[in-house]
């Protein structure tokens, strides 16, 4: 079991929302594992010295990459659903079964998970 963290999720901890900081703290106390995608890293980081709250968010999440072949599985899951987001299925192709994917985006990262054949619980931030 994981906390899998969409863009959304970050931006909405960094902005002191209840929704994104209650499970976040809660996964951190319980040693639950964290993880996102490089992309989110990307699409979320602006200014390391304007950003504490985002890099203490950051602290103990593994960043998984994008190298050629994940690359090449999110073309063919984007393919498969007619989506078009390399974050959604990224992350869903992070996501594991059991795990919880915290998101402002429920309806395409479920559909993505969904794709995967993840049993995921999505949850909206």
């Amino acid at each position: 079991m994981a906390l899998v963290l969409d863009s959304g999720a970050f931006i909405a901890y960094e902005r002191g929302d209840q929704r994104a900081e209650e499970p976040l703290r809660w996964a951190q106390r319980n040693r639950i594992p964290l993880r996102t995608s490089a992309a989110v890293l990307a699409q979320v980081w602006r200014s390391g010295a304007r950003q504490a709250r985002l890099a203490r968010a950051l602290q103990g999440v593994r960043i998984d990459q994008l190298d050629e072949e994940v690359g090449r599985r999110i073309g063919q899951l984007l393919a498969q659903t007619g989506m078009s987001d390399v974050i959604d299925g990224h992350l869903a192709l992070i996501a594991r079964d059991r795990d919880t994917i915290l998101t402002s985006d429920v309806a395409d990262i479920g559909r993505a998970v969904a794709a995967a054949g993840v049993r995921a619980r999505v949850v909206q931030v």
